[in-house]
């Protein structure tokens, strides 16, 4: 369930874009109104905004918001301003420039089947690459075939489940891993790509009664590096996406210091798909509020723009 709150009758594009301008204009940006628009608007009214604000004025609302806004504020807006698709792809598009596998791995093990096709489609639109090409180059060893297979192999979303080949999932794993000196990949490569989320749920609680342990401390314990960062992302995203993505968050706040990339990179991915979800989860793992979490580790019209995607503190 997402968290975004859009007006009942909000007012026209062409409204909003005059708003907009109209905070532009002047010495210095009235923010306020900027992130109180922008943040109160789905995807759709803000590709309308962008389009009226072109037609009217002749530039792009994007590069007037980079020059108006600054620092981690300008991050998360301009990152907001996108479709979710279009959003991914420029993400993934950074983080691989920037070789950052962690947040690569990130972002594509924790997209449905369908999303990642779509994606694929517009990652080749925006930036003329195909984005396989781009994993081959940047990507190496098991962690590049997990990449690749989860990326391209059609996966069914719905919740059935065949028990007899969820058991069988969990036996192969077991061979390709604890039960032999060292691992075949292979076997972890294909059951982690081929099969749904539901499947591998069950495949997970079949690997539990019959050895004892669940699949994640064997995955943990039979692999490395990103390659056991995929897997692991894979498995916890099939179980819980919204526990997955809570635990991403206590990640980005925890400790000394924020890592606002991954703050911004989550909050503003999800609030159009499962944040209320995810700010349960959040209360429910570390008895605070996700809302008066990020409200102590932030500050600025940067906290007020996350706090408006975030709703309600609950």
């Amino acid at each position: 369930m997402a968290t975004l709150n859009v007006p009942p009758v909000p007012p026209s594009p062409r409204d909003d874009a005059i708003a907009l301008y109209t905070a532009f204009k002047g010495f210095g940006c009235d923010t306020g109104v900027v992130i109180n628009i922008l943040a109160h608007r789905d995807a759709t009214q803000r590709a309308y905004i962008q389009h009226e604000f072109r037609t009217m004025y002749s530039t792009d609302l994007l590069k007037r918001l980079s020059s108006e806004l600054s620092g981690k504020l300008e991050t998360a807006v301009l990152l907001w301003m996108h479709d979710p698709a279009g959003r991914d792809a420029l993400i993934l598009r950074q983080c691989l420039t920037a070789e950052n596998l962690e947040a690569t791995t990130e972002v594509l093990c924790s997209r449905t089947s369908s999303q990642l096709q779509y994606l694929r489609q517009v990652y080749y639109t925006k930036f003329g690459v195909y984005l396989e090409h781009e994993i081959e180059r940047y990507a190496s060893g098991d962690h590049k075939k997990m990449l690749l297979a989860y990326l391209t192999i059609p996966r069914s979303e719905g919740p059935e489940v065949n028990r007899e080949i969820a058991e069988m999932d969990a036996k192969a794993l077991y061979k390709a891993g604890e039960k032999r000196l060292g691992t075949d990949e292979k076997t972890f490569v294909q059951i982690f790509s081929e099969r749904s989320a539901a499947h591998l749920t069950a495949v997970d609680h079949y690997y539990n009664s019959m050895y004892g342990h669940s699949l994640k401390k064997a995955v943990k314990k039979e692999t490395s590096g990103n390659f056991a960062l995929s897997l692991l992302t894979i498995l916890q995203f099939s179980a819980n996406p919204a526990k997955y993505f809570a635990k991403m968050l206590r990640k980005a706040m925890k400790g000394l210091g924020t890592d606002d990339t991954r703050l911004i990179r989550v909050i503003v991915t999800r609030a159009e798909i499962d944040l209320q979800h995810i700010k349960a989860e959040y209360l429910k793992k570390y008895k605070k509020t996700l809302n008066d979490a990020v409200h102590s580790e932030t500050s600025g019209h940067y906290r007020a723009f996350l706090l408006l995607l975030l709703g309600s503190n609950q």
